[in-house]
């Protein structure tokens, strides 16, 4: 059963983080707005974009789940402190989708996390000692 729920943790943040490159990367509407808004056209929604990639990609492996895990958080906790602060829940009447797939991004990967904890670089060790 543990493993069936890693992998629809898994499968859940990869997909989200996956659906949206092609916004991203085409240069949409709305992603030109986002990153306009916050300072950070072109390089910030390009860059973000290649990094939630190589985690989307890292999250469907098993050897390197906790890497996806890791880097999936690091780049979602950027969009939702830009939604908590500048952008907002609700962007350009999304009616806070966007922002609620990033807390489920967050709040699956940190589960992840809390199931591989002894995966983690350098905590991982710690925690198998005590």
């Amino acid at each position: 059963m543990k493993i069936i729920f890693e992998w629809l943790l898994s499968i859940l943040a990869a997909f989200l983080l996956l659906q949206t490159l092609f916004f991203k990367f085409s240069a949409s509407d709305e992603s030109v707005y986002i990153f306009t808004r916050i300072g950070l056209e072109p390089y910030g929604r390009i860059g973000s974009g290649v990094l939630e990639l190589i985690a989307g990609v890292m999250l469907l492996s098993n050897k390197y789940r906790v890497y996806g895990a890791l880097l999936g958080m690091l780049v979602i906790s950027g969009a939702l402190f830009f939604h908590l602060t500048s952008l907002g829940i609700e962007v350009r009447g999304d009616d806070g989708r966007l922002f609620y797939y990033a807390v489920t991004v967050f709040i699956s990967c940190a589960l992840l996390l809390f199931i591989r904890k002894k995966e983690i670089p350098l905590l991982g060790s710690k925690i198998q000692k005590s």
